[in-house]
């Protein structure tokens, strides 16, 4: 048997900066286990994009108010997880944030002052995940209020890798990395027997890594203020929107979460921003398996109870 290769693709799907690594017996497999992978991504999009009229979370967005719409089984159990994360975060994650009222936001240099809190609260009116009926026996969504909408924004990158590493795995690929635009599943080893290393970036120059974690079998997600966000009277304010304030969150600038599943890493290191240092690293203690690196507005460094960084 010859020496295992690595096999490298990177391409756009989901509208993001999808890259599968795989270390495979030859190129020849390993591709056609990345072609695999690929599909099922792919199929998750269609599934869960809100850029088709046709996917399923278009459809339920479409009847919102009006009746309950049947899906597949898998955007249920996706749906129920979200609705499970909302309620751990006290509603810092939710999935029916699809329906702010985006004409208040640009974060670009244009935007000098924060709308006004009644305004900002009024944005988010529709937004609450508790509005988000289901039922699993027949497999129905129904958004309580007209206007709603869900989206997987928060969620479905991550999802979308760790089904990927699955779809390889079903094709004998023992190890790899699936980096789903920062979203990064791991398993097994590189080549020459050692962990995969991941680099998380620097804040204040997001090309080069601040710090490196060697994982293996596990997933890591980054979500913060360092690529979009604005400075009003000498503060600096995050693109992510709290959602229950309607307004930019800061303080924070940047959280990777660290566990086994690259969609609760996805699901959770978004909320943990809006939660803030003390209540997001006290969440995140709470939860088995996980751990976070959190980098604040001043370049402060804190970390969960269970973390060595490198």
């Amino acid at each position: 048997m010859g020496k295992a290769v690595s096999v490298n693709r990177l391409l756009k799907l989901m509208g993001n900066r999808f890259e599968f690594t795989v270390i495979a017996e030859n190129e020849q497999e390993g591709n056609l286990a990345i072609d695999a992978a690929i599909e099922e991504v792919s199929r998750i999009e269609r599934l869960l994009t809100t850029f088709s009229e046709v996917s399923q979370t278009s459809l339920i967005n479409g009847q919102a108010g009006l009746t309950p719409v049947k899906v597949d089984e898998e955007v249920v159990s996706l749906i129920e997880r979200s609705v499970r994360i909302s309620e751990i975060t006290d509603g810092a994650f939710d999935i029916t944030y699809g329906s702010i009222d985006k004409r208040l936001w640009n974060f670009d240099l244009n935007m000098t002052s924060l709308p006004d809190e009644e305004e900002a609260l009024a944005s988010v009116g529709l937004i609450d995940y508790r509005n988000v009926i289901l039922n699993k026996q027949e497999s129905t969504v129904f958004l309580k209020n007209k206007g709603m909408r869900i989206g997987f924004g928060g969620i479905g990158k991550g999802y979308a890798a760790d089904k990927a590493k699955l779809a390889l795995q079903n094709h004998g690929i023992k190890s790899g990395i699936v980096n789903a635009a920062g979203d990064l599943i791991t398993w097994g080893t590189q080549n020459n027997g050692y962990p995969w290393t991941v680099g998380i970036a620097d804040p204040e120059q997001t090309d080069r890594p601040f710090s490196a974690l060697k994982i293996s079998d596990m997933a890591i997600a980054t979500s913060g203020s360092y690529e979009k966000f604005v400075t009003i009277n000498g503060k600096r304010y995050s693109h992510t929107i709290d959602p229950k304030t309607g307004l930019p969150v800061s303080g924070v600038k940047s959280v990777s979460i660290i566990c086994p599943s690259a969609e609760l890493a996805d699901a959770l290191a978004t909320p943990v921003v809006v939660m803030g240092v003390k209540v997001g690293l006290e969440l995140i203690n709470q939860i088995k398996q996980v751990a976070c690196i959190v980098i604040d507005d001043h370049d402060r460094v804190f970390t969960s109870n269970n973390i060595n960084v490198i």
